[in-house]
């Protein structure tokens, strides 16, 4: 069976041709002498019609055709007569794959998006996830080709770990072993050697450790997987499961990483807009009128670089009464980030930071105090990527380790690499799901991941 896509016969000029397309019913509406069925089938936001004449089908097959229902239709495209499409399906044959009963929840009518969570099985076929999920393919193939075309290779780094890239200790365990009696060491402590794995192991906070071994051959590679935090944050902006893309690159340092940063995240941007404008639009009028605005900003700006010194100082001389006051060697929160994008109209990427508030893994300035960090900070989401050229000295690296108190041991891989043919590098880590609140302009990350992992929820 040879059939049409509705994205294909909306753009299509072929009319009077015998067409097939296969979707699900949007809305039905009766008139004397036709019925109207709009179709979708996911492969774009609109609907196709397809007009029914009640003479030509039994009244029975008509009226089990109802909103959620599943549809084969056969018949002949052509010019339309209303409003709002340019052709239209006059039906010679309907085909009913399933019905829906007066309880599908996707009726005619307003949904919010708290209720569209509770039914996350059936959300994708609303116009608003149907659109998210078009644009979050595109993106993540636009990754892949970016760094294709880029000389980059794709690395599968390990999610059951054995390593914390973070230091945070907020990590999912994996295990096998009866929690409810497990074996035990003499101290009381669970005997981690009786395991599946003979050690304690978790699921992966970031590939980003494992990928430096890569590029310490490749010297370019990324990665793009499911990455996991056992963080209770129950924020809009925080996800317990979600996807990372890490690449790590050999002889970069700060500035060479910041340039690819800058590089990547405007040809993301380009690429939606030139390949999701349908959707875009529709997200632009229903959720948020300034989606486009901000999208065209960005392509084209120049990304303000500052050190994170410089940012505290604009934060003080503001005036402005935070919730959080700004002071050199804390984090800098939300409304920071927020405030010194719309400071600056544009995005900004911040380098530079006090070592104690990063990680062990990044290098060490002159200075003795800050570390070659870097975070990109973008209108509406505030921190999109955290970045960072890599301590390539053993000794430093080892006194850093240390001074954290990581396991020195486990860690001895790592170290190898400044052992062995060590050399500058550095790479960085953006959230796809980040990247998808902003390029779509949905509020809450739980709406532009298919099943969201939050605290207390794991439906689905």
């Amino acid at each position: 069976m040879i059939t049409t896509s509705v994205k294909e016969l909306l753009k299509s000029t072929d009319y009077d041709k015998e067409v097939t397309v296969q979707g699900w019913v949007r809305t039905k509406r009766d008139s004397k002498q036709v019925v109207f069925i709009a179709i979708n089938d996911g492969s774009i936001i609109h609907n196709i019609q397809v007009v029914a004449n009640i003479e030509s089908f039994l009244e029975e097959t008509l009226k089990s055709i109802t909103t959620g229902s599943c549809l084969l239709v056969n018949g002949t495209l052509v010019k339309s007569l209303g409003q709002g499409q340019t052709v239209e399906i006059q039906a010679k044959e309907i085909k009913l794959y399933g019905g829906a009963d007066e309880s599908y929840p996707l009726q005619k009518k307003g949904h919010t998006l708290e209720f569209l969570r509770e039914i996350a099985h059936l959300r994708p076929r609303t116009n608003t996830l149907g659109a998210v999920m078009r644009i979050r393919h595109a993106m993540s193939y636009a990754i892949h080709k970016y760094f294709n075309d880029n000389g980059f290779f794709y690395l599968n780094t390990p999610v059951i770990t054995g390593s914390d890239a973070e230091g945070a200790g907020e990590m999912f365990r994996v295990t096998t072993l009866d929690m409810k009696n497990p074996p035990k060491n003499e101290d009381g402590s669970i005997d981690y050697k009786e395991d599946f794995f003979g050690k304690e192991t978790n699921l992966t906070v970031s590939g980003q450790l494992e990928a430096e071994t890569a590029a310490m051959a490749l010297s370019k590679v990324y990665t793009f997987g499911p990455t996991f935090r056992a963080e209770n944050s129950n924020t809009p902006r925080h996800l317990a499961e979600f996807w990372m893309i890490e690449p790590e690159m050999a002889f970069y340092d700060i500035t060479d990483n910041m340039n690819v940063a800058e590089d990547m995240l405007k040809y993301l941007v380009r690429y939606a807009l030139e390949n999701c404008m349908d959707d875009l639009t529709f997200l632009n009028n229903m959720y948020d009128k300034e989606l486009l605005n901000r999208l065209n900003t960005v392509k084209d700006v120049t990304f303000k670089r500052i050190t994170y010194t410089e940012g505290i100082e604009v934060l003080k001389s503001s005036n402005k009464k935070f919730e959080f006051k700004p002071e050199w060697g804390s984090d800098l929160q939300k409304e920071h980030e927020n405030y010194l994008v719309e400071h600056f109209k544009s995005p900004v990427m911040v380098t530079d930071y006090p070592k104690g508030i990063k990680a062990f893994y990044m290098k060490l300035n002159e200075d003795g105090k800050t570390v070659r960090g870097m975070d990109v900070l973008f209108p509406y989401v505030g921190e999109i990527m955290g970045g960072s050229q890599r301590e390539e000295n053993y000794d430093k690296l080892l006194a850093r380790i240390r001074e954290m108190g990581l396991p020195e041991k486990e860690m001895g891989w790592y170290l190898d690499l400044r052992k062995f043919g060590t050399a500058p590098h550095s790479g960085f880590g953006l959230g796809l799901e980040r990247l998808i609140m902003f390029i779509t302009g949905m509020s809450n990350m739980r709406d532009v991941i298919p099943f969201p992992r939050t605290p207390k929820n794991a439906e689905f």
